[in-house]
This record gives C-alpha cells, sequence and structure tokens, in this order.
C-alpha cells in the first residue's frame, strides 16, 4: 500500500472550511487557545470576510467564513471531531491550562475512546476539538 497520492489525484494542501456567525470569538478560541497563526484574511469578498488559519509551513488550514447576511451553522453531533494529535503531554497540560483560564473547560467526549488520552473542548459554535496525546494515525 503506499502513502502518497495517487499521481491522477496530485493534491498539494487540504483545507477544512466552515461558516460561522461567531467569526471573532471563533478565530480568537484557535489562535489564543490552541496557537494556530493567521495565514490569510479576506473582508468582504461578495459578502463573504474570513480568516485561513494553520501552522505556518503546512498543508493543513481551518477556514472560517462570516457572510453579511448572516452564516447560520449549527454544531452536528457532539462527536463530529477535529483531532489533533499532540505527543507531548506537557504541551497537551499547557493548552489545557490556557484555554481554561480563557473560560474554556473541557467537556467529556460522546466515545470514550477519546478520554483514554485527550481532552475535548468546544468551540465557540459548538463544534468540538480533541487533543490527542498519542502520535498521528499510521497506514499500515
Amino acid at each position: 500500500m503506499t502513502t502518497g497520492w495517487p499521481a491522477d489525484m496530485p493534491v498539494t494542501q487540504i483545507r477544512i472550511a466552515r461558516p460561522t456567525d461567531k467569526l471573532d470569538e471563533v478565530v480568537k478560541f484557535y489562535c489564543d487557545g490552541f496557537g494556530l497563526k493567521i495565514l490569510g484574511s479576506f473582508h468582504d469578498h461578495d459578502g463573504y470576510s474570513g480568516y485561513i488559519l494553520g501552522l505556518p509551513g503546512r498543508e493543513l488550514h481551518l477556514e472560517f467564513t462570516h457572510h453579511s447576511e448572516g452564516s447560520p451553522c449549527p454544531a452536528p453531533c457532539r462527536d463530529n471531531l477535529l483531532v489533533l494529535y499532540v505527543p507531548d503531554r506537557t504541551a497537551i497540560a499547557r493548552v489545557v491550562n490556557h484555554l481554561s483560564e480563557g473560560g474554556h473547560k473541557p467537556v467529556p467526549p460522546e466515545n470514550p475512546y477519546w478520554a483514554e488520552r485527550g481532552v475535548t473542548f468546544e468551540d465557540p459554535d459548538g463544534w468540538r476539538v480533541v487533543l490527542m496525546n498519542m502520535p498521528g494515525f499510521e497506514v499500515g
């Protein structure tokens, strides 16, 4: 089994995008809480404004957008997750403390698997993020 992209689908980047009516709160949560950086932004582009967040030099981004007429986006079920794999327990503890100091307390996960090695938080829209204490998933 190969681990790269198929030659006929040469993907170079992945961006997960979603709308929000709490753009500033959501960006603050991910930037201040998790240390993600603002890589780009756009304002009033055909009514849309947004921010692209990520780790500089990485191929994975989160994009949050808001439309001037509203961007209703109800949170999905509690088991719909963004999982950040962080093998360093000390780093996770720092983030948990920082988020807690900012008023964001851990929430119990829907699936107990995530509680075994992870800590779950809800962003301002109710979407869940897990800090998982283990290396990322490996194909093998």
